[in-house]
């Protein structure tokens, strides 16, 4: 599969993650960016959100869950790399079985902005598990929170 195609491929995987995964989009999560590269992942501040109501701050359950989510995406397209001439049946199996299997996040700052963008990179990508580093900063810019995930793939 070529570069174009991977591309492609991306942009379809989009509103899987937004709409078809009922708690990313309660969250609302949205992909701001997907390629090759990586991915830019964003979340609206919404009233709902909010964590502690004295100072309308994120909550860190919903921090969580976008590094998470993120994480997970960065695995995937990892791993949509590592098996670009792969079958379409082996890359969806491959990516529907991709599951968290370990965690850990460290809030450095309060969740204050009007949205929030989470991105990251691979620390490793194996045969069967896939380490992952995010990080979530406010609209200014500001570092909320970092974290490290391991996932099982395949």
């Amino acid at each position: 599969m070529d570069t174009k195609a991977m591309e492609m491929m991306f942009e379809n995987l989009k509103p899987i993650y937004e709409k078809m995964i009922p708690f990313n989009k309660y969250l609302g999560i949205k992909i701001d960016s997907i390629s090759t590269n990586g991915v830019v992942v964003r979340i609206d501040m919404r009233d709902d959100l909010i964590g502690n109501f004295a100072k309308n701050i994120l909550h860190g359950g919903v921090i969580s869950t976008i590094l998470d989510f993120t994480g997970g995406v960065i695995a995937h397209i990892h791993e949509l790399n590592e098996m670009k001439n792969a079958s379409m049946d082996k890359l969806a199996k491959r990516l529907a079985n991709t599951g968290t299997i370990d965690m850990r996040i460290d809030y450095i700052r309060p969740g204050k902005g009007s949205y929030f963008l989470a991105t990251g990179h691979i620390l490793r990508l194996g045969q069967r598990v896939a380490v992952t580093r995010t990080e979530l900063v406010n609209d200014e810019g500001v570092l909320i929170a970092v974290g490290t995930s391991t996932y099982i793939v395949g």
